[in-house]
């Protein structure tokens, strides 16, 4: 690793910084965990650090689900002020979830860094398509979710949110709406399962990274690297409170499509490193 200088350090932390608050106020105002946002800007700050690349994007990802633990913490308790969780639904896919962890966990510590960027680009591809055009064209009555569909989408959510880095409100939100629930209740109650996800993902994204991986990097505790944790928690713990508080002030069917935009742009941006790096 070179060494960097006072420039490079400061430009660091304030893209850094920067992608916290967007990350912290998107958890709590449209029920996403931020990872999305965290995973390519950990991804870049772990590239100017010069650490490997077989290990680089699985460190984004268990990096980014540690740092979700505190932010949805924040963020479920403010919608909990509204009564907007719904935790009967969250102990039903507990244990579900935990199966999708734990094999999204296996599949994520064996995937080769390139499949790793080109599965996240095209998962951010589908995510933004879905809150651009589609997140609030679901059912408007709510009805009854049967337990299969709950054991189902719970391993699937658990799953796919492990490989992303990501608490899994982009999936958990549109699987309530589809069954017509309220948005604002979707939203709070994926930030419940993303405490989840969070929690369960790091533990064994850490345990994996101990068994799989023999690199030594630095301040790094398994696939979960202790400085980019430190750098965005404080300011994802703020800034998520400010965005759950917005959810019942501002006009989040134009908010979802800025935020649909910028998943594509994220999307394309990851695919281009995939090239780069394959």
């Amino acid at each position: 690793m070179e060494t960097l200088d006072i420039n490079e350090i400061i430009n660091l932390l304030f893209v850094l910084s920067l992608a916290a608050s967007v990350a912290g106020f998107m958890a709590g105002l449209l029920g996403v965990g931020g990872g999305i946002i965290i995973v390519p800007a950990l991804y870049y700050a772990f590239t100017v650090l010069d650490f490997d690349i077989a290990t680089r994007m699985h460190l984004s990802v268990g990096t980014s689900l540690a740092i979700i633990i505190p932010t949805s913490i924040i963020s479920t308790k403010t919608h909990m002020e509204y009564d907007a969780v719904d935790f009967k639904l969250i102990k039903s896919f507990g244990i579900f979830i935990l199966f999708g962890v734990i094999g999204g966990t296996f599949l994520a510590v064996n995937l080769k860094t390139p499949a790793f960027v080109l599965f996240f680009s095209i998962m951010a591809f589908i995510v933004g398509l879905f809150f651009i055009f589609f997140r609030e064209q679901l059912l408007k009555n709510p009805k009854m979710i049967s337990d299969s569909a709950k054991n189902i989408s719970g391993i699937i959510i658990g799953f796919i949110s492990v490989l992303l880095g990501i608490g899994g409100g982009s999936l958990m939100v549109p699987f309530m709406r589809t069954f017509g629930y309220d948005i604002r209740r979707s939203i709070g109650t994926a930030a419940g399962v993303g405490f989840l996800i969070a929690v369960f993902g790091t533990i064994t994204m850490i345990t994996g990274g101990k068994i799989v991986d023999n690199i030594n990097t630095p301040y790094s505790l398994g696939y979960v690297n202790l400085l980019g944790f430190l750098v965005f928690v404080p300011v994802t713990m703020i800034m998520a409170r400010v965005g759950a508080k917005a959810v019942y002030k501002i006009d989040k069917n134009i908010l979802s499509k800025i935020f649909g935009i910028f998943l594509i742009i994220v999307s394309i941006r990851s695919f281009f490193e995939y090239l780069s790096i394959n």
